[in-house]
């Protein structure tokens, strides 16, 4: 990998990259960060990583199961689909979980592994390093050329670069807020509104519009400010991080002092020869050697720049590595501390109540209960009779009849209000009022239990326990 004399360098004044951002100069510019392609085994990996992460994110809308989407998250009609099950706002609480399950799964993930996270599976990130910065290198060239192309004056081929690019960082980004809509509303709703007049959407059209103007603001403009400022997960991990936490670090003991390689100061120096490219590569701009630092994103670049560097002058890879402060400083082994056991205690509980939420939850969810205020019935000479109200939730998108039965300890019989049977309409709540009419003779408390069961399609799927009010005995 060759050095690229432009690119943004380290910080020439000890410790003055504390005092601002990388993204900021001393005089409070805006310092922008022209960064080098990363070659080497883990940039390899993110690509891959990142290529089955896209591939994903574009396709899930069109993948179907049970003939459902496999997600859809319809925040305005509050229904959510996760690969074939429907949630309601009534399954509030399982979501509840899944968010202190993420929160949770995040902070033990950064206690362990830093901000990893952010530079592997962030989609600000994804999306910037290997779709935008992409489309800016086959179009401007290298970090180099787009530096040269900057500040050159306005000419007939700056422009028609300039405009290219960012003609096509609007259509990526009108395709990636479409994308978003089909996870909200469908695919075969987007379908219908792109065929439609916009007279007739004009509020949704707006708000595509308002989207893709974002996201073409953020990648093109906003870009590494998102990562160093805006994010509030990279100001999180200030209170995170402790001395065992995993994280891109310079071996400072290896390879300092550093200089250039001489046969007459080799002996002296140590291994890192000053040649500034894991500050090239760095899509924040910071020198990885200042220690760690907040605008870190753990993209890992710098370590496949400088493991490029010692493989070629024939020095031990590593220099630039995964490691904990500790490893670093005492030169011990990776410690499971007590905070990460902590983290992953309250994380295997969490995903064994998210589990048990999820197995546990039915399509059909019914609530049955005696309407309060009623006293009992006389039906005839011989039976007493209570009014009850149900409540049956249908998740699914079918509609299905029901029905209730008696089904003890006592005998009794169900008599529907309106009919017989009902039809629970799909995705919809359904009220319905029924007697239930108990012999007279079997009796023999105030209130008794009984138990009801509700039959869906001819199948049981839930069983009632309620109470039967009888006269004084």
């Amino acid at each position: 990998m060759k050095a690229d004399d432009d690119a943004v360098g380290p910080q020439k004044v000890s410790d003055s990259f504390r005092d601002r951002h990388s993204n900021v100069n001393e005089k409070g510019k805006r310092n922008w960060v022209y960064a080098l392609k990363p070659r080497g085994k883990l940039y390899r990996y993110r690509q891959w990583l990142s290529a089955g992460y896209l591939l994903l994110f574009f396709t899930l809308p069109f993948i179907k199961i049970n003939g459902m989407p496999a997600v859809e998250l319809n925040f305005p009609e509050a229904r959510f689909i996760l690969f074939g099950k429907i949630f309601w706002p009534d399954d509030f609480f399982i979501f509840a979980v899944a968010m202190v399950l993420a929160i949770v799964f995040v902070a033990l993930f950064t206690v362990i592994y830093g901000r990893v996270f952010c530079g592997w599976v962030c989609p600000q990130t994804v999306f910037m390093e290997f779709v935008f910065r992409k489309i800016e290198w086959l179009i401007e060239g290298t970090p180099s050329q787009q530096k040269k192309l900057n500040a050159a004056p306005m000419s007939l081929r700056k422009f028609t670069k300039k405009a290219v690019k960012h003609l096509v960082f609007f259509m990526v980004s009108f395709l990636i807020a479409h994308t978003f809509l089909s996870y909200i509303l469908g695919v075969h709703e987007v379908l219908v509104l792109m065929r439609s007049p916009v007279s007739e959407n004009i509020g949704l059209f707006a708000g595509l519009l308002f989207f893709t103007g974002l996201f073409y603001f953020v990648f093109a403009f906003v870009r590494d400010i998102v990562c160093t400022t805006v994010c509030p997960y990279g100001r999180l991990q200030g209170v995170l991080f402790d001395k065992d936490t995993m994280q891109v670090s310079y071996d400072y003991n290896r390879g300092e002092p550093r200089g250039k390689m001489t046969k007459k100061l080799e002996q002296s120096l140590g291994d890192c020869i000053d040649c500034k490219l894991c500050v090239h590569v760095c899509p924040t701009g910071i020198d990885i050697r200042n220690g760690v630092q907040m605008e870190c994103v753990g993209c890992t670049a710098c370590i496949d720049a400088c493991n490029d560097v010692m493989f070629r002058i024939g020095r031990p890879e590593g220099l630039i590595r995964m490691a904990s402060g500790n490893q670093i400083s005492k030169k011990t082994a990776f410690r499971f501390n007590g905070r990460m056991k902590f983290y992953s205690a309250v994380l295997l509980i969490l995903v064994g109540v998210m589990s048990t939420l999820i197995l546990s939850r039915k399509s059909i969810d019914t609530t049955i209960s005696r309407v309060k205020g009623q006293l009992y019935q006389e039906v005839g000479k011989d039976s007493l009779s209570n009014l009850f109200q149900a409540k049956i939730i249908n998740k699914t998108r079918t509609d299905v009849s029901f029905e209730f039965r008696v089904e003890g300890p006592v005998p009794g019989e169900v008599r529907m209000v309106d009919a017989t049977h009902h039809v629970l309409k799909k995705e919809s709540l359904n009220n319905s009022t029924f007697f239930i009419v108990v012999p007279v003779a079997k009796i023999k408390a105030r209130s008794t239990d009984i138990r009801i069961g509700v039959y869906t399609n001819g199948k049981k799927t839930a069983t009632i326990k309620s109470k039967f009010l009888g006269p004084f005995i």
